[in-house]
């Protein structure tokens, strides 16, 4: 009899614009047998290229890359997303920030003990779970017609649910579609942004007022005209985190 079949590597992205970074860490990812690095990247848009032709199941991202950082890159990624590990250059002071952002983290430089840490995590992950809400990013990277556009969040005026997808509204003739679902990309985009309905929310940054409809329900005016649908039953927390804004 044959024994049971040994599990297949975990797929490993690594994103960095640093190239010894990227070698020292694929290094000591490669000193696990249970590790295969499939890609790299030099900077977020990259990543989020070779997410898309790999789909990996776990990514490492610096958190400070050219383009567009880890943060976006993370906020930007198709659910259900793979496991994601920034590897940051901040100071201890700022890592408690990052210990809720993702399964795990490295400080540069990455030495062989946290590495180690960091793939008994990723193994004992299993399936892909929510990620924990991380630091809101400040761009969206969103593929669409073989380029991707790099979307600030800050110009994000509102969000439209389409199916398995969020159009993003942004004072653009045409919204870009993201592959994501709505609440799963709010949980990234932070209280900045507030549901109107089930399928749309603003920016609060972007809100001029509220124009009342009867029977509780109203229309969201944005600073660019357009007009946003806002049932009743989401109105009162729309009011109130208004509210709090002033």
């Amino acid at each position: 009899m044959t024994g049971p079949a040994a599990a297949a590597p975990l797929r490993v992205l690594l994103a960095d614009d640093e190239a010894p970074a990227r070698a020292r860490l694929r290094r000591l990812l490669l000193a696990h047998p249970q590790i295969t690095v499939v890609a790299e990247a030099r900077d977020g848009v990259q990543a989020l290229h070779m997410t898309e032709l790999h789909r990996p199941d776990a990514l490492f991202l610096d958190v400070q890359m050219p383009e567009a950082d880890g943060l976006a890159v993370a906020a930007s990624l198709p659910d259900p997303a793979p496991a994601i590990v920034f590897v940051t250059a901040f100071d201890h002071y700022a890592l408690p920030a990052f210990d809720a952002a993702a399964l795990d983290y490295l400080l540069k430089p990455v030495d062989a003990e946290r590495v180690a840490r960091a793939v008994q995590r990723l193994l004992a992950r299993g399936a892909p779970s929510a990620a924990p809400a991380h630091p809101p990013p400040r761009q969206l990277l969103i593929p669409e017609r073989g380029r991707i556009a790099v979307v600030e969040v800050a110009a994000i005026e509102w969000l439209e649910a389409a199916d398995n997808y969020v159009a993003v509204h942004a004072g653009e003739a045409r919204a870009p579609l993201l592959r994501r679902t709505l609440t799963a990309l709010l949980g990234d985009l932070g209280d900045g942004f507030v549901r109107t309905q089930r399928g749309a929310a603003v920016a609060l940054a972007h809100v001029s007022g509220l124009r009342s409809l009867g029977k509780g329900d109203a229309l969201v005016m944005l600073r660019s005209g357009a007009e946003v649908p806002c049932s009743r039953q989401h109105r009162a927390l729309l009011v109130q985190r208004l509210g709090a804004r002033r």
